[in-house]
């Protein structure tokens, strides 16, 4: 692994494994202390985790590297089917329409190894057979648009990248935005280190939650700390494993180098997309 002097997503918890994207704690406290009660049950509501909360342009980031919009927050939701346990596979309740489909990939400014890591995802991806499909375009405007952003670490921790989940209306969410500074990926970014972020933030881009997300112990070293149902936010796929699933590509945590899709993984996306 590539810790390059130091959150998924993805952000440093020990001298040997990143997480997604989360902060130090001092930092959080602050940033959360900032954050109305209103807008942390919002987040509450929908499902997500209320610790780590970083407010962005536009919205807050949650669970490390998942965009939440100020609109996002607004809207009630409109399912009621979920079941949240300890570590199985979950979705979203809005998940791509319209299939079959194939989704147009686009990256914006970007070095050589973003989009050498774009095709690896998307090779990986398209190599399931799903009903949901990938393609790289070049100009024009795409579906899902990869772009850069330069920020460095603070308390400790460096965000990867982020991403959010598929509208209302059936689309992927359109953006991912990949961290530039050299304490991100390095001077010379491992192809693919960078591809497997981007394929973790796909899986956002088409309604798939964090597959720890109620037991980071094991991932991330957190604490294994159930929430509740909390919402409507993560939806339990049937046939993934009741056990620690410690090698998910949805974890909240990168491990710092190559990670695809296990076995439970291809059930997931078999389920949602086949």
């Amino acid at each position: 692994m590539k810790n390059q002097a130091l959150l998924f997503l993805i952000c440093l918890v020990t001298a040997s494994f990143i997480t997604s994207c989360r902060k130090d704690n001092k930092q959080d406290n602050n940033e959360k202390a900032a954050i109305s009660n209103d807008v942390l049950a919002q987040i509450k509501a929908k499902g997500f985790s209320t610790q780590h909360v970083h407010p962005v342009n536009g919205g807050y980031l949650v669970e490390g590297d998942i965009f939440l919009s100020t609109s996002d927050l607004s809207k009630k939701a409109t399912h009621n089917k979920v079941r949240v346990a300890k570590s199985e596979q979950y979705s979203t309740n809005n998940l791509v329409s319209a299939l079959p489909r194939t989704i147009t990939v686009r990256v914006v400014s970007l070095g050589s190894a973003f989009v050498q890591g774009t095709d690896l995802a998307i090779q990986r991806y398209n190599a399931l057979n799903l009903r949901i499909k990938f393609r790289r375009i070049t100009s024009g405007t795409a579906d899902i648009t990869i772009q850069g952003f330069n920020e460095g670490p603070s308390g400790g921790y460096i965000t990867l990248g982020s991403s959010g989940f598929p509208t209302d209306f059936g689309d992927p969410f359109n953006l991912i935005q990949m961290n530039t500074n050299p304490y991100a990926y390095g001077s010379n970014p491992n192809v693919q280190y960078v591809g497997s972020v981007l394929q973790h933030e796909i899986g956002h881009c088409i309604g798939m939650r964090h597959t720890d997300y109620m037991d980071r112990s094991y991932s991330c070293g957190g604490d294994p700390v159930d929430e509740g149902d909390g919402g409507v936010g993560a939806v339990y796929i049937p046939g993934t494993p009741s056990d620690p699933d410690a090698d998910s590509w949805m974890l909240s945590c990168s491990n710092g180098g190559n990670r695809t899709f296990n076995y439970n993984d291809i059930i997931a996306l078999n389920y949602l997309y086949q």
